[in-house]
């Protein structure tokens, strides 16, 4: 039982359905039981017609802690949650549910995206060294030929040695990635409009236009946010500027590459491709992306996965130790960044 004076906040878990059960260790709940008042393992999917055991926790909770899934705060859902003073997401981007209603009534936003960013960024590195040393072609033309080989002669071209690598975005992905980068021999190049010369330097990139970028680079890895001015921001006349052999990195969202024009340059056999995300998210039965032996195609996994979902859990707990303290948040989210970010 806890006392009248127990001054810890109340709060209540919001997320999809099987979400909470891969986000939160029991160690996890533990320490959000020790930390708030609240039922760890009552997680709410519904806010607008909540069961009464959702709606009695909305109504004290101080704190909402989310992740995918969770359901949007409306005016109505706030209405019915008048103690809520702020919203810790266990995961990236807010816009699915923080609406205009939050930043109006003053709730405090964080995310964990910087977590969510690590597991990107490294599932970019890898596709960036893999493809400079073409492992997916030699793993097929091995598995064709299984037999002696002339690898070093076919392996000509290859290689990572003074290799361009071009990264569109320096989100917080695009600069853990140029973090990643630093131990190896790559020259780097990067688009980004909000970024000027002088940060440029301090991350030790090239600032370049995208055209140039797309032309001078081995591998082009895309981390930019899905907004309206970067839809298909990676056209037709980007693509065409790519190298003979160069790979098209993408991890970021399907909309912001031309994705007929990219299947043309695939389809000749001129690109190549790494893409953990496509538009639409998922390719039609027939679509040749599975098959072709020039496209590695993953179902969206950059991102927090398995035990990675604990990193988010982690970073969003110290969040909510921070806010039962009076601590302001680590990360947090601000509504006019919002219009140029993820």
């Amino acid at each position: 039982m806890h006392h009248a004076t127990d001054n810890r906040p109340a709060v209540l878990l919001a997320m999809g359905p099987g979400v909470a059960e891969r986000l939160l260790a029991e160690r996890h709940r533990a320490r959000l039981a020790a930390l708030a008042r609240t039922d760890p393992y009552l997680v709410a999917h519904e806010l607008v017609a909540p069961t009464p055991a959702v709606a009695a926790a909305l109504a004290e909770a101080e704190v909402l802690l989310t992740c995918w899934g969770a359901p949007p705060l409306t005016a109505e859902v706030l209405d019915s949650a008048p103690r809520l003073r702020a919203v810790v997401h266990a995961a990236g981007s807010v816009k699915h549910h923080i609406t205009e209603a939050c930043w109006e009534r003053g709730i405090a936003v964080t995310s964990a995206a910087a977590a969510n960013a690590l597991p990107v960024a490294e599932y970019t590195l890898a596709a960036i060294l893999f493809a400079g040393k073409r492992v997916l072609a030699s793993a097929q033309r091995y598995a064709e030929l299984r037999a002696p080989h002339d690898w070093l002669r076919e392996g000509a071209g290859t290689g990572n040695y003074h290799r361009t690598v071009g990264l569109v975005g320096a989100s917080r992905i695009g600069r853990r990635v140029i973090e990643l980068l630093r131990p190896f021999d790559f020259r780097v190049l990067l688009h980004d409009p909000y970024v000027d010369a002088a940060e440029a330097a301090r991350l030790g990139v090239e600032l370049v236009a995208l055209d140039e970028l797309c032309a001078r680079s081995s591998v082009v890895s895309v981390h930019a946010p899905q907004l309206p001015a970067t839809e298909r921001m990676i056209g037709a006349r980007q693509l065409a500027a790519m190298p003979d052999g160069a790979t098209l990195v993408n991890t970021a969202r399907g909309s912001l590459v031309d994705g007929e024009a990219l299947l043309g340059e695939l389809l000749s056999g001129r690109l190549h491709a790494v893409l953990d995300v496509t538009e639409p998210e998922l390719p039609h039965r027939e679509s040749p992306l599975y098959d072709l032996p020039n496209v590695l195609l993953t179902p969206h996994i950059a991102g927090s996965l398995g035990n990675e979902l604990h990193r988010m859990a982690d970073l969003a707990l110290d969040e909510v130790e921070r806010f039962a303290a009076g601590a302001p948040f680590a990360d947090p989210v601000h509504a006019a960044a919002l219009r140029h970010s993820a």
